[in-house]
């Protein structure tokens, strides 16, 4: 037997409680909920109980020293993940692209999805209270299979169509962005909270976005 075409995830543990950053991204995280009113009403429609900046403010690197900060711890992390999918780096730069927060209320999900035109995509957990929902991936195999019988109930990890994930709060999740994955309803009674981003890279003027439009 032999193993073919890996799926790598990344994880490690960064910025726990006893980190004052921590405390911060939990403070600004809620401040942010209270102020973006774009943010509010898009959630409203999109995201039934619970608030995400994504439609909004989806630069908070950008607009805050404090998700700039942990954008820096994270940096390094995308830079390592990269280097161990066995992509070639240098000259290479990482820029990120996207960074935003959300807050899951009690049944509020994350429907399936993938992060289009970005190279390594991923989430910081700000908030894990007793109960939340992990974060589940999807074989990216599983639209092409055809004419399969069940599997067993009893599998590895590298067998199931699914793999769920439970992180913890000051856990930091990196996969790359073409890897669908969804959040289940959030069942606990305590908001869940989390910030996402993406990265791209550059090779000089050469612009990973630029590149895949070209190719479509």
């Amino acid at each position: 037997m032999r193993s073919l075409f890996h799926t790598l995830i990344y994880e490690k543990s960064l910025l726990r409680s006893d980190n004052q950053l921590f405390h911060e991204l939990q403070k600004e995280s809620f401040q942010i909920k209270d102020f973006d009113e774009d943010g509010q009403e898009w959630s409203t429609t999109n995201y039934p109980g619970g608030f995400t900046s994504y439609a909004s403010r989806n630069d908070l690197f950008y607009m805050s020293s404090t998700f700039r900060e942990l954008e820096q711890h994270i940096r390094p992390c995308a830079y390592e993940f990269a280097d161990s999918l066995g992509y070639e780096m240098n000259g290479i730069e990482l820029e990120i692209s996207d960074m935003w927060v959300n807050i899951m209320g009690p049944g509020c999900v994350h429907t399936g999805h993938i992060h289009p035109l970005s190279f390594i995509s991923g989430t910081y957990y700000v908030s894990m209270p007793l109960g939340a929902s992990a974060i589940r991936f999807e074989d990216p195999r599983l639209g092409l299979q055809m004419a399969c019988p069940p599997r067993r109930e009893e599998l590895s990890d590298e067998l199931c169509s699914f793999v769920s994930h439970q992180p913890a709060a000051g856990d930091l999740v990196l996969f790359e962005s073409w890897l669908r994955h969804e959040v289940p309803p959030h069942t606990a009674s305590e908001e869940r909270v989390s910030v996402s981003f993406n990265y791209h890279w550059n090779h000089g003027d050469e612009i990973c976005e630029e590149v895949g439009q070209e190719a479509e």
